[in-house]
């Protein structure tokens, strides 16, 4: 009941159409029994003319003290039971069909958009979930969790809720026929209900647990299926088309597994129902013979009890139907509501205030940091850095020696394990997330853009950037020669990722992106480092553009891009093991020595044996 109550807050917003769907499936249920009701006339005076001409009596409500005829129901003028019948056989159908119409397109209402809510909440904690969190959960099973997760509570919060509602009062109109035409009777019939009702509780415990071994199946299905499309020309490189399709095929078949069982165990419910069902009328046959001869009882009362005992199954086993689809829904809810549990740890502090400007210096006090999911592994120990306004500092050192983590804790893509970095002598944990970030230009080997126009990624974090605007960022990087030659220019689409782009083309717009932002603090992470001779030079004069009054924090593993810089960093183990400028470092017998002869000395020819 806890995740029940938990995804019935999220329709507490939309409770006006959910209330009137509720009024308006009471009144389907009232006419599901009033269907039932004019069943007695039917048979015991329309289909029977020489039966005698006197009040047809349909039921009776304590509240008005006296039993409802038939001509209570149609016009005072009317005195044919025929007509009486057929006017009332129509009217009960029409509102029937304009209630459950009404209801129905009401709920759904409701549910569809308290599931659009859940979605846009769910979604909203993912993007603001620190970067541990994305290397713990793969794509693939994220997009899962917010795409088949998230429909199948979709279902029942919309569908199912509505035929729940449906079926519910209809369940409560025909116990009401029942019970009136012959409690006894109708209590003696009921007495099987607790026969089928628990087992399809204990069904639904374990539907529950079965839907999630499906969803989790259906996650790595997606997870199998967004890697190996992504990474397609990995596939085609290695011939990896039937490693990855065995792959594909065992844990669809997982899957298939896990919805077969999900189905034997639903369906189960049904011929249940029907095979008490089937003793019931039996027994009802015989005690309705015996009660006919006696004269206690019409055939048509009779018949109008057992068409509504059959019509009141048919909801039950529906709602047995419902409960397993509600079970489904809350199998599937336990991974969006583990998401939406979980703590954002890269947050604004209490009282945050905003980084208004940049002026002085960025300063890393006594830095440790290790990765959460990695306790025993990489760490960063004790870094003291001091990089001043305007000035370029480079990181170098060897492959996993913590250059890029230093400069992922400077936007707070992770928080320090102990220490402080401080901007302007101020923690930048005591500034909003966002104001901190706006202040930062980040440029990564890595290039990502989105499946958009050429102008919109370039005013990806300014989107209120006017044209001219975009179009000067765009020159500045050296980039609107090569945008010009497209088929729509500005307005083309370079598709996913931007593969339509060549790889020095994809850094130039990125460059341009973070020259729009204009932002004080530049971090350049290899931005050069898979692109060819000629697409280098262009690539670092853009840069030379970007970089121009702006305090820079780049990482490379080619020092021939740092020796300009003003600082130089050598970062080995998680250390800062030597600082200095080029000229210092390159004859000091240091690491960055070994580095700079290793990468400029002259490998031999190769000879051909």
């Amino acid at each position: 009941m806890r995740e029940m109550l938990r995804l019935l807050r999220y329709v507490r917003p939309y409770w006006l159409p959910l209330a009137a769907s509720v009024v308006l499936m009471a009144a389907v249920g009232a006419m599901h029994a009033m269907i039932a009701l004019l069943i007695g006339p039917v048979f015991d005076r329309v289909l029977n003319p020489a039966a005698a001409e006197a009040p047809v009596e349909l039921f009776t409500l304590p509240l008005l003290g006296r039993p409802v005829f038939l001509y209570d129901l149609v016009p005072a003028s009317i005195h044919n039971v025929w007509t009486a019948v057929a006017i009332a056989i129509l009217a009960v159908f029409f509102i029937k069909g304009v209630s459950e119409y009404g209801g129905t397109c009401l709920v759904n209402y409701a549910g569809f958009s308290a599931i659009t809510d859940l979605r846009q909440k769910v979604f909203d904690r993912l993007l603001r979930q620190d970067a541990q969190f994305f290397e713990t959960h793969s794509t693939g099973r994220l997009m899962s969790s917010i795409m088949n997760d998230i429909e199948k509570i979709q279902v029942a919060t919309s569908h199912m809720l509505a035929d729940w509602l449906r079926q519910s009062f209809s369940v409560v109109g025909l116990l009401c026929v029942v019970l009136q035409k012959d409690w006894k009777l109708a209590l003696v019939s009921l007495t099987l209900l607790p026969f089928v009702l628990v087992p399809t509780v204990r069904i639904g415990r374990r539907i529950r647990r079965t839907t999630r071994r499906a969803q989790d199946a259906a996650a790595d299905l997606n997870q199998v299926l967004q890697e190996a499309l992504s990474g397609q020309q990995v596939v085609k490189a290695f011939c990896a088309e039937k490693a990855e399709s065995d792959r594909f095929r065992a844990v669809a078949r997982r899957l298939r597994s896990s919805s077969l069982r999900y189905v034997a165990q639903q369906a189960i419910a049904s011929p249940l129902i029907e095979c008490f069902g089937a003793l019931t009328i039996v027994g009802l046959l015989t005690y309705a013979r015996a009660q006919i001869k006696a004269g206690q009882m019409t055939t048509g009362e009779f018949t109008s009890f057992v068409i509504a005992l059959l019509m009141l199954y048919e909801p039950v086993k529906r709602l047995t139907g419902i409960h397993n689809i509600f079970q489904q829904a809350l199998g599937a809810s336990q991974k969006v509501f583990e998401y939406l549990d979980r703590a954002i740890l890269i947050r604004d502090r209490p009282g945050a205030t905003r980084l208004e400007r940049f002026e002085r210096s960025i300063s890393f006090e006594g830095v440790s940091f290790r990765y959460p999911n990695s306790p025993n592994g990489f760490q960063l120990e004790s870094v003291p850095l001091e990089v001043k306004a305007g000035e370029i500092v480079a990181l170098v050192g060897p492959s996993g020696a913590g250059k890029t983590t230093l400069a992922n804790l400077v936007p707070r893509f992770y928080d320090v394990s102990e220490g402080a970095i401080r901007i302007d002598g101020r923690d930048i944990r005591e500034f909003q997330v966002a104001s901190l970030r706006n202040k930062i230009g980040i440029v990564a080997q890595d290039t990502f853009l989105f499946n958009d126009t050429v102008a919109n990624n370039i005013r990806y974090g300014e989107p209120k950037a006017e044209d001219d605007a975009v179009r000067e960022a765009a020159r500045n990087a050296l980039a609107e020669e090569f945008i010009l030659r497209l088929p729509d220019g500005y307005d083309t689409h370079i598709g996913e990722r931007g593969l339509k782009l060549s790889g020095g083309q994809r850094q130039r717009i990125a460059i341009a992106r973070a020259l729009l932002k204009n932002a004080p603090i530049l971090i350049l992470d290899e931005a050069t480092s898979h692109l060819d001779t000629e697409s280098e030079l262009l690539v670092q004069r853009a840069l030379g553009n970007l970089m121009a009054g702006r305090t820079v924090i780049v990482i490379a593993h080619r020092l021939s891009t740092v020796r300009r810089a003003d600082k130089i960093v050598v970062v080995d183990g998680g250390r800062i093991v030597e600082t200095g400028s080029h000229e210092d470092l390159v004859s000091g017998g240091g690491i960055y020595q070994r580095l700079h002869e290793l990468q400029f000395l002259d490998a031999d020819p190769l000879v051909k044996p």
